[in-house]
């Protein structure tokens, strides 16, 4: 911009004086540079005015006074900031008025905490000291999934005991023959003689080498357990009794092996009785597609008696045979890995679970987690209760620990810390969720598919009467469904092991007859009866099934049921359901009388049909029904009579062989000679449920 000052000074005139000096005078002029702007366009004067104005700066949420704020050692300025949630300029600018406070700098470390818990007093603020949060603290709070690890190393393997599970049909000698094995008595204290529980164990030959039995019910409610028990092991023992020969869980042993790929070895029990009869055994397991040695085949069969002990030696050494030729391995090192057998709530020790180890070694204060559940190992303890330090693959152990309890089957794996098995935890329950959300969307789908089509239906109906005949006509029908009157049974199960309850929950799942009474399984858990399961079936009238648990003393208003055996469970749940039931009507046939010939009298001006009839088996009663039979169809039934004479004398009943004459209140019914009239009465009887489990 030019200068206008020298220009005009320039331009003023000059006034000389002849006396006095020259004076040059100039007038001053002050300008802005408002003064120079640029004049608008017509076009700009008429667009519309715009008024601008500047971002204002966003107020970061800041902390309420009083708040907690973590606080650690040797923490930098931005994390005070951070953890205290106030803006970095904030404490920065507090720190300059608190005395020793040092470097403002974002990543300045505060070192002496006093310094820290002045800043935090002069911002309103309280403060607790924590440990400092781990660099992979992020990483590790992300949910995600744990998966068994890849092949071991060649190097890594080591020969490892054999899982071998005995197997067969109920009675058939199988937890007798484990008792001879390891010495002990288990059948005497299984209830009713029956296992019902897989039995996890180790035993010690007499050559030194240890084998691990696993002893599965063989019930028929049982067949879950028996798949499991498949699953886990490394060879079969079927026992067959001589005496009984094959069976429906043999033959359900025999097809899980195939399935599995198991190789079996067959003893042949009760071979002491004088009706045994082992060459039967043979071709009915030969029928089945299991040829023995000396038939044709592979698989070793033992004769055995489990009570006298004899045969014993050779089936171990067959054991130890097949697993030799088998050539079992395992690793020893790295974190474990297992499979739940059974898990159980211990009213003394808490929740419990049975395990084999498949590979690496578990020890106390490891962290594990199996499906929905995850434990911090408390205590490890054998078969015989006691506690051990270590367990390596191919052998059983109980886990004490368990936040809540393991399903039977899940895989157990071993993580770094609680931290990751939380996070395994979030992310398999998300899962979880997910799945069943998708289950549910069929059925939502169906459901909104039904409903669509009925709208549809009433809508076209309503289109299609016109629009003075929409209106509904008479009152406006009730929103709430009628109560059903079909009778129903509550029922709570707890059971002493996860498989128990799985197995009676399989069996109720059979019911099938909903139709005349309903039966609802309220609840069902691991453990003994608590206070919350009698307050449940208070609320909905519940029948609670203790299997093989202890239940409180002092019970009042609830029915508690405590039983051992399965089958007894079911006996006892029939007849429950047909005290529900209403009884039935059901004829009684009274009497019975043969049509001999028909007589037409006047009576008044009314023409009536006598029937001349002779009683032939038990009593006519003329209060009673009677039915027209012919040919041994019913042509009319709920007849009455309106008079019953013996001679000329009315009566009330008729004896057999005596003839009498009867006369029926409906004339229009069509007799003929040679037709019976079968005299009953309807009595009313308890009503039974057709529901059978199968055993």
């Amino acid at each position: 911009m030019f200068n206008i000052r020298l220009v005009l000074n320039r331009l003023a005139p000059v006034h000389r004086s002849v006396t006095g000096p020259t004076i040059q005078r100039a007038r001053c002029l002050q300008t802005t540079p408002w003064h120079c702007k640029r004049r608008k366009t017509a076009e700009e004067k008429k667009a519309p005015r715009v008024i601008e104005f500047s971002h204002k700066k966003k107020n970061q949420p800041q902390a309420a006074s009083g708040t907690v704020v973590d606080i650690w050692r040797n923490m930098t300025v931005a994390e005070l900031a951070r953890s205290s949630q106030l803006d970095l300029e904030h404490i920065q600018e507090v720190m300059l008025y608190v005395k020793g406070a040092g470097s403002i700098e974002p990543e300045a470390r505060l070192e002496d905490q006093k310094i820290v818990k002045e800043i935090l007093q002069k911002c309103g603020l309280r403060m607790k000291i924590v440990a400092a949060p781990s660099a992979e603290k992020q990483l590790e709070e992300k949910d995600r999934d744990v998966v068994p690890r890849g092949p071991p190393l060649e190097e890594n393997l080591r020969e490892r005991p054999p899982v071998v599970t005995v197997m067969g049909h109920v009675d058939h000698g199988k937890t007798t023959l484990l008792d001879s094995l390891r010495g002990a008595s288990v059948a005497a204290s299984e209830a009713g003689g029956i296992t019902q529980h897989i039995g996890a164990f180790t035993v010690e030959l007499d050559n030194g080498e240890r084998v691990t039995f696993l002893d599965t019910p063989g019930h028929a409610a049982f067949s879950a357990m028996r798949a499991r028990g498949a699953n886990l092991t490394d060879i079969i023992v079927l026992v067959v009794a001589a005496d009984d020969g094959v069976m429906e869980q043999t033959k359900e042993v025999l097809q899980l092996a195939r399935e599995a790929n198991v190789p079996i070895i067959v003893a042949i029990n009760k071979v002491d009785k004088p009706e045994s009869d082992m060459d039967r055994v043979r071709r009915e397991l030969a029928q089945h597609g299991l040829a023995l040695e000396g038939s044709g085949g592979d698989t070793i069969a033992v004769g055995v008696s489990a009570l006298q002990g004899t045969g014993l030696d050779e089936l171990t050494e067959a054991v130890s045979t097949q697993a030799t030729l088998m050539g079992l391995r395992g690793e020893y090192v790295g974190p474990m890995e297992g499979v739940v057998v059974e898990s159980k709530q211990d009213s003394r020790r808490g929740k419990l679970s049975t395990a084999i180890v498949t590979r690496g070694t578990l020890r106390k204060g490891s962290v594990l987690v199996s499906g929905l559940a995850w434990a911090k190992v408390r205590g490890l303890f054998d078969h015989a209760g006691q506690p051990i330090s270590e367990i390596t693959p191919g052998m059983p152990v109980e886990i004490l620990g368990w936040r809540e309890l393991p399903s039977a089957g899940d895989v157990i794996l071993e993580v770094e810390s609680e931290r990751v098995a939380h996070a395994v935890m979030r992310w398999r329950e998300a899962q979880a969720k997910a799945e069943k959300a998708e289950g549910d969307k069929d059925a939502i789908m169906a459901k909104r598919m039904e409903h669509d089509e009925k709208y549809k239906a009433e809508r076209e109906q309503q289109r299609l009467a016109g629009f003075y005949r929409r209106r509904n006509k008479g009152p406006r029908p009730k929103e709430s469904a009628p109560d059903d009157p079909t009778p129903k049974v509550n029922v709570i199960i707890k059971g002493d092991v996860h498989g128990s309850v799985e197995a009676i929950l399989d069996v109720l799942d059979t019911y099938d007859d909903s139709e005349h009474c309903r039966l609802n399984v309220v609840h069902y858990a691991v453990g003994d009866v608590s206070q919350s399961d009698l307050e449940l079936a208070k609320m909905f009238d519940a029948v609670i099934y203790a299997f093989s648990v202890s239940i409180p003393d002092k019970v009042k208003d609830v029915a508690i049921k405590p039983v051992n055996i399965i089958y007894r469970l079911v006996d006892d749940l029939k007849k429950e359901i047909n005290s529900k039931l209403p009884p039935i009507d059901v004829e009684e046939t009274v009497g019975e009388a043969n049509i001999l010939q028909l007589f037409d009298i006047n009576e008044g001006r009314r023409k009536v049909t006598v029937l001349g009839c002779r009683c032939t088996k038990g009593l006519l009663k003329k209060a009673s029904r009677f039915k027209l039979v012919r040919n041994g169809e019913t042509v009319a039934d709920g007849l009455t009579l309106e008079s019953m004479r013996h001679l000329k004398n009315e009566v009330d009943t008729i004896k057999k062989d005596v003839e009498c004459g009867l006369r029926l209140d409906d004339q229009d019914v069509v007799v003929k000679a040679g037709d019976s009239l079968v005299c009953y009465k309807i009595v009313q009887e308890p009503q039974e449920t057709e529901w059978d489990p199968g055993f």
